[in-house]
């Protein structure tokens, strides 16, 4: 034992409590020597472990390793070091309480008033790729048991989880030691710490090892289906920072990451004004609808809705750079302050035509370097690189009142449009056919309803998110003009009654998708049927709300 007694009065402010003992035991090394200097001038005994003991010893600072506290070594390759009464009684001992004290001064073992730990690297090693094996390894066992002890008797300890807490904690050295009010804080980043962690830890096992909720035999079909669907949902982020604002001027907002996500939450902004709450909504609505392309595909967003969408054609040298200037083509006054997504890297001949329209961001995987020049002598426009290994989320999640929407993303993986049935006119000559299947996979980035009319691989007007599917067939074709005619059709769902469709029949539209399903399926087939066009059902809806 170091010779330290229990000093009750230490105990009797309740509002400051003096720092005379702490445990530190961190993986981020960060502004450890600095704390661990300034503890030790004040006169702190420190006990630690490990690595973090020798790195406090190196820098000349005197330290007690926790096997000196515990008499017992660390074992199991570094597994069990802190598990032990003699280090967790000291924590989570309540001496508000004359018993609790007593049975420290029985048992000889002395209080902490400080604890700093930080947790194995789990999310990072995730990310890295490495193997199971490594992964489970990094699932810290003993650091949150520390964590979470401390942080339940903040009335008597101050826990620290974060190199960010540091200068608080040092600034209390210098005034009488840590405030109930502070120790509180430090108590809700603690448990936010773990319960983050806890929550990538589990989202892990879901995703890789196949940890699944478990139904009865004698569970319902309903049961059965919500099986691939974890009995808890739980979501792992870390914030990023605070935004100027949200939706509107007086919503204030934030931007959390999601633990090991790949998506716009990670990537790199390389230029440009800061970004707002609706350019990450829109940022992310171009990115989905770019990506539902494995060919060179660009989309421009605005207001989380289509203003264009269209793939490279064939023959061109520059792919990205005419899938922009196509998908720019179906409607370039909605596109001004538009948000623009690329699944390609931006090109000099698409930035050469970017610069000329006023854009708020162009997202990609990346960019050439004289686009990137080219782009950034524009001061107001921001240019975001999506992370290395982006991939869309496979489940996605929508708050509602008192609880939370999850579902599969809506993907086209394994789709083909062999399976359509063709219900009107003659098969589609593969160049229709070609059209067809753009418009049907470009029409599920539209929000609902959603009518799409397409052309050698582009969009050429687009009608979204009406409240019936005839005013979305009026808006598509109106923005479409004379380009309506000769232009395929796409709709995200089922026309209830023939009028949407004859609004298409009566614009000069040639081929027609869209679901089938309604009840009167016989009356719209009929109306294509009459004007000669062909039309096929995909079965499938692609609703976007």
């Amino acid at each position: 034992m170091s010779g330290h007694t229990i000093d009750p009065s230490l105990y009797r402010d309740r509002d400051a409590i003096p720092i005379q003992r702490a445990l530190i035991s961190v993986s981020d090394k960060t502004g450890l020597v600095e704390l661990a200097t300034a503890l030790g001038a004040a006169g702190v005994e420190i006990v630690s472990t490990g690595s973090t003991a020798q790195a406090i010893r190196d820098a000349g600072v005197a330290v007690v390793d926790v096997s000196a506290v515990t008499g017992f070594p660390e074992s199991l390759d570094g597994r069990v070091k802190t598990l032990h009464p003699a280090v967790h009684a000291g924590i989570l001992a309540d001496l508000r309480l004359a018993s609790h004290e007593q049975q420290l001064r029985d048992l000889d073992i002395e209080p902490f008033q400080l604890v700093v730990v930080n947790l194995y690297p789990f999310v990072e090693t995730v990310a890295s790729g490495a193997d199971t094996a490594v992964v489970i390894e990094n699932i810290d066992i003993g650091g949150p048991a520390l964590v979470r002890a401390a942080a339940k008797n903040h009335a008597n300890v101050a826990i620290a989880v974060s190199p960010a807490s540091y200068p608080q904690i040092l600034k209390s050295l210098t005034l009488g030691g840590t405030t109930l009010a502070q120790r509180q804080r430090l108590a809700g980043e603690a448990f936010a710490h773990t319960a983050a962690y806890d929550a990538a830890v589990a989202a892990y096992f879901a995703a890789n090892v196949g940890v699944r909720a478990s139904v009865s035999p004698s569970a319902t079909e309903a049961q059965d289906a919500m099986a691939s669907f974890d009995p808890v949902f739980t979501v792992s982020a870390t914030l990023q920072h605070t935004l100027r604002y949200g939706e509107n001027s007086h919503q204030q907002a934030a931007i959390y990451a999601l633990a090991g996500g790949t998506g716009i939450a990670q990537a790199t902004q390389l230029h440009g004004k800061e970004m707002s709450y609706n350019n990450y909504v829109d940022a992310d609505a171009a990115v989905r609808a770019a990506f539902d392309f494995s060919g060179p595909a660009v989309a421009i967003i605005k207001h989380a809705n289509p203003c264009g969408i269209a793939v490279a054609g064939p023959l061109e040298e520059d792919p990205i750079a005419d899938a922009h200037r196509r998908a720019h083509a179906c409607d370039p006054l909605s596109a001004f302050g538009g948000v623009i997504a690329a699944n390609r890297t931006v090109s000099v001949a698409m930035a050469q035509t970017v610069k000329d329209i006023f854009t708020e961001v162009v997202v990609a995987p990346g960019f050439e370097p004289e686009a990137l020049e080219i782009l950034s002598a524009k001061k107001s426009i921001r240019l975001i690189q999506l992370p290395d290994g982006f991939a869309l989320a496979e489940r996605e999640f929508k708050q509602i009142s008192g609880g939370v929407l999850v579902q599969d993303s809506d993907r086209f993986a394994g789709w083909s449009s062999a399976d359509w049935k063709l219900v009107s006119g003659a098969e589609a000559d593969d160049a229709t056919r070609a059209d067809l299947e753009f418009a049907w996979v470009a029409c599920r980035a539209v929000k609902s309803n959603a009518i799409l009319l397409a052309h050698e691989g582009a969009s050429v007007g687009v009608g979204m998110g009406q409240v019936n599917r005839v005013d979305s067939s009026h808006l598509a074709v109106s923005r479409a003009g004379d380009r309506a005619a000769g232009s395929v059709a796409a709709s995200d769902a089922f026309f209830p009654f023939a009028d949407g469709l004859e609004v298409l029949l009566e614009a000069g539209v040639r081929a027609v998708v869209q679901p089938g399903g309604s009840k009167r399926d016989d009356e719209v087939i009929a109306a294509a049927e009459k004007a000669g066009v062909t039309m096929y059902l995909a079965g499938d809806r692609h609703f976007f709300h």
